[in-house]
């Protein structure tokens, strides 16, 4: 049984839940787009809009929308957390770290989830010069902060080599 990658199948998916699952009693159910909560103008380092459904119970992972405007990127970073962006619409692509340190390139577009693996730095390009790019970003940041282990870099808008620089006793 594949806990994830290519050999993954929805038997090893369903092959996970327990016999009892008891609805809680967690509260709201539903966060209307208008409920989201910006973060504050310069608590980002780049200029993308990030907006979080933080009254949503959720106990171990975090939602956001995420806007990159048209011809913008995200700033370089890392975290100790997996993130799965959905993209809503637009089109671009992210640079992100693999195993070996080697920058990847990955295109997406409107439907595709976009995967970023825990500490790799990573950025997220708007390819479009006239649209914004939105994603719907899941994170299991929730998780790990109950066991202390949030932790998050930003190199700005920055390189890949720029960053490493940055923060050389940390790669």
């Amino acid at each position: 049984m594949a806990a994830s990658g290519a050999d993954f199948t929805l038997a090893d998916f369903f092959a996970g839940f327990g016999p009892v699952v008891r609805p809680g009693t967690q509260r709201p159910l539903v966060v209307h787009d208008d409920e989201l909560a910006t973060l504050p103008s310069g608590s980002v380092p780049n200029p993308t809009t990030l907006r979080v459904a933080g009254t949503l119970p959720t106990t171990t992972f975090e939602l956001f929308r995420q806007t990159i405007p048209a011809g913008e990127s995200s700033d370089m970073q890392r975290h100790y957390h997996e993130t799965v962006h959905f993209v809503v619409s637009g089109v671009g692509h992210s640079e992100v770290e693999d195993a070996e340190g080697a920058a990847e390139t990955v295109h997406w577009s409107a439907g595709s989830f976009v995967y970023t693996p825990p500490w790799a730095w990573h950025r997220h390009y708007n390819d479009s010069s006239g649209q914004s790019v939105e994603f719907l970003t899941i994170e299991n940041s929730r998780l790990l902060g109950l066991f202390g282990l949030v932790r998050r870099q930003s190199a700005g808008l920055a390189s890949l080599d720029e960053a490493r620089a940055r923060f050389p006793e940390e790669t």
